[in-house]
């Protein structure tokens, strides 16, 4: 029997994200919360849910309720991006990060439908999540083609045959995964190599900055938050796996491709 990590990842980067925010308390890794009263109170019960929901979605029984729980979170951080979007509606700064918190919602919701299937209602749900992953992908590749100079930045000097040379080849390979995603056309390969490329980011860039700088709390945000991304990314690959195996019946056969 084939096994699917996707929903376990997620779950693991869920807590990774929750400890980062008692540790540091904050919850800078998709959405500072500023001077809203009782802040310290709600980074706590925030982080808390985290954690719980990070655990109960390991198991079959009650990953429903750990989708729920972090699904709902992550809508909650969704709520805090709309205020930055609506006062400089031109920055995409802003945009990119209410994608960034959107592709985990997406990402619960496919969990959500796809853990049981007595519901003729998920399949229309979990394909709901999987569009909403499409167009956070979208927002990748406008993220990164907008602000190209700042992403050859981060590319290690070290890989041949440069910086901007990267920054421009991943920039393609995310609007490929996107067409790749919404047209259903190679989805299932688009999302494979979207996920391994993104854990290639947290390996080659968030890593060697975190050893260089571990009391850094922006490192740790970013590497926390490419994880929680390629985790959603894993969970659509497996949601396209098992539709394509047959042992889910969770989408049309177009996506699956």
């Amino acid at each position: 029997m084939r096994i699917y990590l996707g929903r376990h990842i997620f779950g693991l980067t869920a807590i990774l994200i929750a400890i980062l925010a008692l540790l540091w308390h904050e919850f800078d890794v998709w959405q500072d919360w500023g001077a809203i009263s009782h802040r310290a109170v709600l980074i706590y019960f925030a982080a808390l849910l985290e954690i719980l929901g990070g655990l109960t979605i390991q198991w079959p029984r009650t990953a429903r309720f750990g989708a729920v729980l972090l699904g709902g979170i992550s809508f909650i951080f969704l709520l805090f991006c709309i205020a930055p979007i609506v006062a400089q509606p031109l920055v995409y700064f802003n945009w990119g990060n209410f994608f960034e918190v959107f592709s985990q919602v997406a990402a619960a919701l496919i969990i959500f439908a796809t853990i049981e299937h007595s519901d003729s209602s998920r399949p229309l749900t979990a394909r709901i999540g999987y569009v909403c992953f499409g167009l956070c992908v979208v927002s990748y590749t406008l993220s990164q083609l907008f602000y190209l100079r700042l992403t050859a930045s981060l590319v290690p000097r070290w890989i041949p045959p440069g910086q901007m040379f990267w920054a421009a080849a991943t920039t393609v390979a995310f609007g490929l995964a996107a067409i790749a995603l919404l047209s259903g056309r190679l989805a299932l390969r688009a999302s494979r190599l979207l996920t391994a490329m993104l854990i290639g980011f947290a390996l080659l860039v968030w890593l060697p900055a975190l050893r260089s700088n571990p009391h850094n709390l922006s490192n740790w945000t970013e590497a926390a938050q490419t994880l929680a991304i390629a985790a959603a990314a894993w969970v659509v690959t497996d949601f396209l796996a098992q539709y394509r195996n047959g042992s889910k019946n969770t989408g049309s056969p177009e996506i699956a491709s």
